[in-house]
């Protein structure tokens, strides 16, 4: 057949490529085939992890470990006086119920004294000059609180000689805090007297009471129970105890005439007045 007698559709196939049937794509027959299945295991590590913490949730749980952390620490202090209890000999604890038992009477007198002033008030004939009387007599008293007045009775002497220099404030502080838990009346340190506003703090190696510097030894001039004074400085691990730690020399001697002669001067107040005015 000659070139003339080709019609155009013949010509056109002849010219065009045969068709190539098409394989399908590795893209194509992947995404065809079914993903794997995972097993319960799997499912739940993959429900845990990584995790999803939502800022409420991490207060939470940082809330929590503070008051874990801080039960921890309490049951740790407790577990330490226990033992330190536990370990104390038999005389070591009668002398703390003794103490606890000294201290118990304390309170109720004080009660059985104000409940007396209270009585002399309700039956005296001349109230105003009870009253009166009982005014002068607590301001007396209060004088004797405030340091503005000098006092004198029975009492202790503790003398501390730290020649180490190793007594800090602190340990001073703790030795003045457990006197007035005895019943310390009035207390003196080195020529200072020493108020419900006393701070202390360290001065070098020596230590300063409300700014005033005193140094080694530490004389304490204390009025009080002498019976209750002493053994309250003796306990197990008390002040007496915790200063020899540091290798510091401590005597008390008790006296029945203790003179705290050391005086503050008395300041007014800048804004707090009588309710009476």
């Amino acid at each position: 057949m000659s070139n003339q007698d080709e019609t155009p559709e013949n010509r056109l196939r002849r010219e065009l490529p045969e068709e190539v049937t098409a394989e399908p794509s590795a893209a194509a027959a992947g995404a065809s085939e079914e993903p794997p299945q995972l097993t319960g295991r799997q499912r739940l590590v993959n429900g845990l992890w990584p995790p999803r913490v939502t800022r409420a949730q991490l207060i939470v749980a940082v809330l929590l470990f503070g008051l874990g952390f801080g039960l921890a620490v309490q049951v740790a202090s407790n577990s330490d006086s226990d033992s330190a209890l536990r370990g104390a000999r038999q005389e070591d604890l009668v002398r703390i119920l003794d103490e606890l038992d000294d201290r118990t009477q304390r309170l109720a007198d004080e009660k059985q004294g104000l409940e007396k002033q209270r009585d002399e008030l309700e039956n005296s004939s001349d109230q105003a000059e009870e009253a009166r009387k009982q005014t002068v007599e607590k301001e007396k008293q209060l004088g004797i609180l405030a340091g503005t007045v000098a006092a004198q009775g029975p009492g202790i002497t503790m003398t501390i000689h730290d020649t180490k220099g190793a007594v800090q404030a602190d340990m001073l502080l703790d030795a003045i805090q457990e006197l007035r838990a005895a019943g310390a009346e009035a207390i003196q340190v080195n020529g200072v007297r020493v108020v419900a506003g006393t701070y202390l703090t360290d001065s070098g190696k020596s230590v300063s009471v409300d700014g005033n510097k005193i140094n080694t030894p530490y004389r304490f001039k204390v009025i009080g129970k002498p019976q209750d004074l002493e053994p309250a400085l003796n306990i197990p691990g008390g002040v007496v105890q915790t200063l020899e730690k540091e290798q510091a020399t401590v005597t008390v001697e008790r006296s029945d005439k203790i003179i705290v002669d050391a005086l503050r001067a008395a300041k007014r107040p800048d804004y707090a007045r009588s309710s009476s005015q």
